[in-house]
């Protein structure tokens, strides 16, 4: 079988982005980990699929699979490329698009100057939305490393987070504490792992160690779920800047630890790669 594929990237966190409206393909784990494979396949931290929507009232669904084949929630980075793939490709005219995950109905706005605006949806923070084994609902929860215990605060954009403050982002020990945190018994599910450095109210720096793709260049829900956590310790301006490490994203949230029923609104670029058919 040979796909028709785009490589995009989002400040350099890299999709695979395949049209499964205009070509037929069939996918499973292992030939999403053949296709996300840097030195046999094409190499990607995601494989974006493009198919029509199951339901009639929005215009696509949006499926998204991890570099070791596993199925997840949502990809902040992939919804911009998303928007980009489809209007590039002609797939629609539109430029508010609705699409539907396996979350829920997301809406991506693809502004005049070419950088896409994804609203998130409204974050959800009891410990069983993510899901995250918790006595009862706080704001930062401790949470035991083998050399170390480190404050979280849980956070679910769709898909879950556990985002960390720390002194020196460059300094922080990402590949030692990214994969306990990732698979920590406490998050059955596995969890993404972010690290943010605050600079001030309305900028951060944030490193994030991603589930079932290690430490990428830049997570836009992970950018989401920090923004958040920093406004539920008060920390935060309702707009931050958040730089990661290829590149910044603009996340405004309104909400707080008392109000937190406001959608995240995310917007940065995407940008195309190349184009290629492989043999899958």
């Amino acid at each position: 079988m040979r796909v028709r594929f785009t490589k995009m990237h989002g400040l350099g966190n890299d999709f695979v982005v395949i049209d499964a409206i205009s070509q037929r393909i069939k996918l499973n784990a292992d030939k999403v980990r053949r296709l996300a494979d840097r030195r046999f396949g094409v190499g990607c931290d995601q494989v974006l699929i493009v198919e029509v929507p199951q339901n009639p009232d929005v215009d696509f669904r949006y499926r998204i699979f991890n570099a070791d084949g596993s199925e997840v929630e949502n990809c902040g980075n992939g919804a911009r490329c998303f928007a980009k793939f489809v209007t590039d490709r002609k797939l629609t005219g539109k430029s508010s698009i609705t699409v539907e995950t396996a979350n829920g109905i997301m809406v991506l706005n693809v502004q005049d100057n070419g950088e896409v605006s994804v609203d998130m949806g409204a974050p959800r923070i009891q410990p069983a939305d993510l899901p995250f084994i918790a006595a009862e609902q706080a704001v930062t929860y401790p949470l035991p490393l083998t050399d170390t215990s480190l404050e979280v605060s849980a956070v679910s954009m769709g898909n879950p987070h556990a985002v960390t403050l720390v002194d020196d982002i460059d300094q922080a020990p990402v590949e030692n504490w990214g994969p306990q945190v990732e698979s920590h018994q406490q998050f059955p599910q596995r969890v993404n792992a972010g690290f943010m450095q605050v600079i001030s109210r309305s900028e951060v720096k944030l490193r994030v160690y991603e589930r079932g793709a290690g430490e990428t260049l830049a997570c836009g829900t992970g950018a989401c779920a920090a923004v958040v956590a920093g406004r539920l310790r008060n920390l935060l301006d309702s707009e931050v800047r958040v730089h990661l490490p290829g590149g910044t994203l603009t996340i405004r949230w309104e909400g707080s630890a008392e109000d937190t029923d406001h959608s995240v609104i995310m917007t940065g670029p995407a940008a195309n790669v190349f184009h290629g058919q492989v043999k899958v």
